[in-house]
């Protein structure tokens, strides 16, 4: 079987599991939807509540049946399937791709939170951060960025009103609720949530994506300036070989493979909406970066600059999608094949994590499934956008 057959075998096998499961499953960070935790007396309990939800994450053995956590909708889930979708009818235009993304697009509609400028998302459960409580659905732009992302696509490929409409709309969200840090110089970050102000430099670089796209669509340039001026503050964070570490905050100085792989995605989309290529040499040095730290000969995508393990189906997806993108496609099958062989399952789903002695095999539908589901759909198109 050669790579290609691998991939696309793999694909759908992938994608024919998740449209069984109607998209819902667990996720890493689910914990907080146990019944136990709808108690009154532990609902204001920041510290135990982020102490249970990371001992949910990080148990080997999937808590979740005992703790009655139900499998659930999560919008981000959505969000990239609709991206897929629109990858899969660029490389093989058939309807059903179509019909299935409008679907997409209505289940979107329905999850969006309430009470916000625009458009905007949020995940299906409420999570603790370690500097804010956020409840379940209320958005991020973290969320809203990826969602809006695969509207962006479904935009593009069917020229659907209503997804280029919606990601017009998410622009108000990133304008107007999120939280800004200005710098003397101007440039600017985005908030992580409106509950925060955290300095999360993928996060503020979904924001500038989302600008960028919504203004080639409306040509506004206050879109355009805003965008510019976050850029500005995320590039002169650059460290000289090339990085950005994960957060301003101390406990935020790691530099691992998919949040860098965020930035660099939406720079490249930056860029190419707003054709400024002030930025284009840092772009460059960021991609030489990512290429010397976040891949093993063998394909294994790597975790962090300075450790392999664990190999993470959300870095793995992230790796295929970076890799396509600046033109790395056969580095991108050698790592699809990497993950097919070793962390699929027989039924299509993907493992959590493998760890240098051990498999995490559980399945979520957010992190694992649905990141492998886009980065996959990816390297069946012809161009090298995704």
């Amino acid at each position: 079987m050669t790579a290609d057959e691998q991939i696309s075998r793999s694909l759908f096998l992938l994608l024919s599991y998740m449209e069984e499961q109607q998209y819902k499953g667990f996720d890493p960070y689910d914990g907080l939807t146990s019944p136990i935790f709808q108690l009154p007396i532990l609902k204001s309990q920041h510290k135990i509540r982020f102490l249970a939800q990371q001992s949910v994450k990080r148990s080997p053995v999937n808590l979740r049946p005992l703790l009655g956590i139900k499998k659930r909708l999560n919008p981000v889930t959505i969000g990239l399937a609709l991206q897929s979708y629109a990858q899969l009818y660029s490389a093989d235009p058939k309807p059903a791709y179509k019909e299935k993304a409008l679907h997409c697009i209505q289940q979107l509609q329905t999850l969006k939170a309430k009470n916000y400028s625009g458009a905007c998302w949020g995940y299906d459960f409420p999570w603790e951060a370690r500097y804010a409580s956020i409840p379940a659905y209320e958005p991020t732009v973290v969320a809203t960025g990826i969602i809006t992302h695969g509207l962006y696509h479904a935009y593009k490929t069917w020229n659907i009103k209503e997804a280029g409409d919606l990601v017009v709309s998410a622009a108000e969200f990133v304008l107007h609720d999120l939280h800004r840090s200005t710098d003397p110089d101007q440039s600017i970050c985005f908030s992580y949530s409106p509950f925060d102000k955290e300095k999360v430099f993928n996060a503020s670089m979904k924001g500038v994506r989302l600008l960028a796209q919504a203004y080639s669509i409306t040509t506004n340039e206050e879109l355009k300036s805003t965008a510019t001026a976050a850029v500005n503050w995320v590039m002169k964070y650059q460290n000289s070989e090339g990085a950005w570490i994960y957060s301003q905050r101390e406990t935020g100085k790691w530099i691992d493979n998919y949040h860098t792989g965020y930035i660099l995605d939406c720079l490249s989309e930056f860029i190419r909406h707003t054709n400024d290529s002030t930025h284009q040499q840092g772009m460059d040095k960021g991609i030489s970066f990512y290429l010397r730290h976040f891949l093993e000969a063998d394909g294994q995508p790597r975790f962090y600059d300075k450790q392999a393990w664990p190999v993470d189906c959300t870095a793995a997806g992230q790796t295929l999608l970076t890799l396509q993108r600046f033109g790395q496609l056969e580095l991108a099958k050698k790592t699809a094949c990497w993950m097919i062989c070793e962390m699929q399952d027989p039924k299509g789903f993907f493992y959590f994590r493998k760890f240098e002695r051990h498999l995490e095999k559980t399945s979520f539908m957010r992190w694992s499934n649905a990141w492998m589901l886009a980065g996959l759909s990816a390297l069946q198109q012809p161009t090298n956008h995704n």
